[in-house]
């Protein structure tokens, strides 16, 4: 094969790939921290008053007289914004909801991401250790389905031998 079709080959494989992954779900604005919640817990004044996008799993819900608040457990999301479970957790965040929100919405253990402002730190607990939380007053939240964790990745395997996939 001659090098240029070899190349026009591999590159084309490569944009096909990169156009199976979904687009980022929120717009990341102008002076968007990439900073995690673990170091937001460690110098919040650094980063007081920033934006971020952070996802993780949802760890529970608390509802009180006018808002809520959602713990997550915070980790690294990808090019689409979903949590990537594998990558290790950050830290842990509160989400804070203004009014109600319904805990079926939001059940322990799913998928998240939000996007929102920080909005300053909270000493709590983790089981009988003390924690710092950063607090972030969220402008959106996507709770993800496990179809749109699963889309965007390719269903690409290469080996020797017969394979049958049935979804």
């Amino acid at each position: 094969m001659r090098p240029v079709t070899r190349t026009l080959l591999l590159s084309s494989v490569l944009l096909g790939l990169a156009a199976c992954a979904p687009p980022p779900i929120y717009k990341i604005a102008p002076g968007t921290l990439a900073a995690t919640p673990a170091q937001v817990a460690q110098t919040p004044e650094q980063f007081a008053q920033g934006q971020v996008i952070w996802g993780g799993r949802v760890v529970g819900v608390r509802n009180l007289p006018d808002h809520s608040e959602i713990e997550v457990l915070a980790y690294p999301i990808d090019s689409s914004q979903r949590p990537r479970f594998g990558a290790g957790a950050s830290g842990r965040f509160i989400a804070i909801v203004p009014g109600y929100a319904e805990p079926m919405n939001y059940p322990g253990g799913a998928p998240i991401t939000v996007d929102g402002q920080l909005g300053g730190t909270r000493v709590g607990k983790v089981g009988q250790a003390d924690y710092v939380f950063p607090l972030v007053k969220i402008a959106q939240s996507h709770v993800w389905t496990p179809d749109e964790m699963r889309s965007g990745h390719p269903n690409v395997s290469f080996g020797v031998g017969v394979g049958v996939g049935i979804r």
